[in-house]
């Protein structure tokens, strides 16, 4: 069997799936941002698909881009996707429009806690048609962690991989070193499936990569989609 394509999941760290659209009543009457910047990380109305009314789910935008290619290349995420060197902004801007072509599933992450829903990461699923299983991949920016908040985009992206794309398991692997990373996944739903021995580079030293794995079957606790549904 050929193993499939390594990427790294990581806490510190295309075809969109169809969902409820649905827009934040909150941003209405927003004033004018002030800065180019300002206006990547606030664009007016966001489309929010699923929520846990601290974090959301939307769709992936191209005009974020330079927001996504800043949370790349912090070095913390490089360390935990086995990366060793950063990528320019133009490459990062040609690859965009590669992802939005394809048939993996991007979500843009996002911070409610705040009122106004705020960009925050991404998590990805790259899915196997033909088995029904899609490998999982987070991205949170540096500013949002160790606040929970990629334990509940997890959840919310095993909720949509389950009861939306209709997808039987989801699977994702882990830098043994990366402790806080793994604690996460198990917070999220996932269990430790296996290990794949020296695999992996932590901090220029050889360690294993830890698979895990969910399973559609076993989620439990509250659905934001199945929500959706309720009258």
């Amino acid at each position: 069997m050929v193993s499939p394509p390594t990427r790294y999941a990581c806490t510190p760290g295309c075809r969109l799936g169809t969902g409820p659209q649905q827009r934040n009543p909150t941003r209405r009457g927003h004033t004018r941002p002030s800065s180019r910047s300002e206006t990547l990380i606030t664009s007016p109305d966001p489309i929010l698909w699923i929520s846990t009314g601290t974090c959301a789910l939307g769709p992936y935008r191209p005009d974020l881009v330079e927001t996504y290619w800043r949370w790349e290349q912090d070095p913390s995420l490089l360390v935990g996707y086995g990366r060793q060197s950063p990528e320019s902004l133009e490459a990062r801007t040609d690859g965009m429009a590669h992802q939005l072509r394809g048939e993996n599933i991007r979500f843009t992450v996002y911070d409610l806690t705040g009122g106004a829903p705020v960009p925050a990461g991404v998590t990805t699923l790259l899915p196997d048609h033909g088995v029904r299983t899609a490998e999982f991949v987070i991205m949170l920016a540096p500013e949002a962690r160790g606040r929970g908040l990629g334990r509940e985009a997890t959840r919310l992206t095993l909720d949509y991989a389950f009861h939306v794309t209709n997808l039987r398991m989801v699977w994702l692997k882990v830098l043994a070193p990366n402790v806080a990373g793994v604690n996460a996944y198990l917070k999220a739903g996932f269990q430790k499936a296996g290990t794949l021995r020296q695999s992996g580079y932590w901090l220029g030293e050889v360690c294993d990569e830890i698979v895990m794995d969910a399973i559609g079957s076993e989620f439990s606790g509250p659905s934001a989609v199945k929500n959706l549904l309720t009258p």
